[in-house]
């Protein structure tokens, strides 16, 4: 018995979310007294066995075929269900992306068992109990679940990777898996580039810019720091709606999680949207001139000033 974690991979490039599905695992397994295992789909993915082994996989199941040649939901899903029913598993767990949600909601209608997303804490017994994030992170749940196999995805920049072990190997397991040729009703066709090099989600350093900033044009010196910090610029949902940034800048609920190791927030107010997509942060610094501001008060440090005169200063010392 084992708990199988789905690896979730973009033609054979593990998402960093994997490797906190493998360290949130690892503790259920360790209460279940079981190995963790990992289960890979599709051809790209076969190169990925080494790291599975040095993030606790005991054993690899690898899934190939001329279906999986790209991501589907519907094909993952199928794989998924089906690798259940070979290896039979005491846990199915994959990271709480939004492809990883994806994956195990089609498995678990799939298998016809429920599935619990978006775990912080999990502990396991005849009713295993969790703790959940709910409505976007604006609150935690505490939920009880009977299921003859668990379904879990761990919360996003919830739990730190665990360290890797170097030189582990794991069995590599090949599995047979026959998709019914419906699986591939949707698949990914074709890929359009909008960004390369250090993404928001990526970034060790962003900074953010809310209503304060006052125009497009005063993000200006936010785009300054971010380039001498290596970083990147996001704003609030206020700074999207006057049409300063594009959403795709946006940090908060609806917009991007962010968890970098410095998030500058500069004339963020800290509404609790804005603040579900910022608070996995290693460390916040809120620039702001209200002291009572929301970001303020839950920031790890602060300024009370003009952002306009802190930035370029903070620029020039760098």
């Amino acid at each position: 018995m084992s708990v199988l974690v789905v690896v979730e991979h973009d033609r054979g490039q593990m998402a960093d979310a994997s490797l906190e599905a493998f360290a949130f695992a690892a503790g259920i397994a360790e209460q279940l007294g079981v190995t963790v295992d990992a289960l890979l789909i599709g051809a790209d993915a076969a190169s990925l066995a080494d790291t599975c082994a040095a993030h606790g996989a005991a054993t690899v199941h690898y899934v190939e075929d001329a279906a999986l040649a790209d991501y589907g939901p519907d094909a993952y899903g199928s794989t998924v269900a089906a690798a259940v029913g070979a290896l039979s598993p005491s846990a199915l767990v994959a990271s709480g992306s939004d492809r990883g949600n994806e994956v195990l909601a089609y498995a678990a209608a799939e298998l016809d068992l429920p599935f619990v997303a978006n775990c912080l804490e999990v502990k396991t017994a005849d009713d295993w109990e969790m703790t959940r994030v709910q409505w976007g992170g604006s609150l935690n749940e505490d939920a009880r679940l009977t299921s003859s196999m668990p379904i879990l995805s761990s919360a996003p920049h919830s739990i730190a990777p665990g360290d890797s072990t170097v030189g582990a190997v794991a069995t590599v397991n090949t599995l047979d898996v026959a998709l019914p040729e419906s699986a591939t009703a949707t698949m990914i066709q074709d890929r359009i580039v909008l960004s390369e090099g250090v993404t928001l989600a990526t970034a060790p350093v962003v900074i953010g810019g809310g209503r304060g900033v006052g125009s497009a044009e005063g993000f200006d010196v936010l785009e300054a720091l971010a380039a001498k910090l290596g970083g990147v610029v996001g704003c609030s949902r206020a700074v999207t709606n006057n049409g300063w940034r594009p959403h795709s800048d946006q940090v908060g609920q609806t917009g991007t999680r962010i968890a970098p190791q410095l998030y500058i927030a500069c004339g963020i107010s800290g509404a609790i949207q804005h603040w579900v997509g910022a608070k996995a942060a290693k460390k916040i610094l809120a620039i702001n001139t209200d002291p009572a501001a929301n970001m303020v008060v839950k920031a790890d440090y602060a300024i009370i000033g003009d952002l306009f005169e802190v930035l370029p200063a903070i620029t020039d010392a760098t």
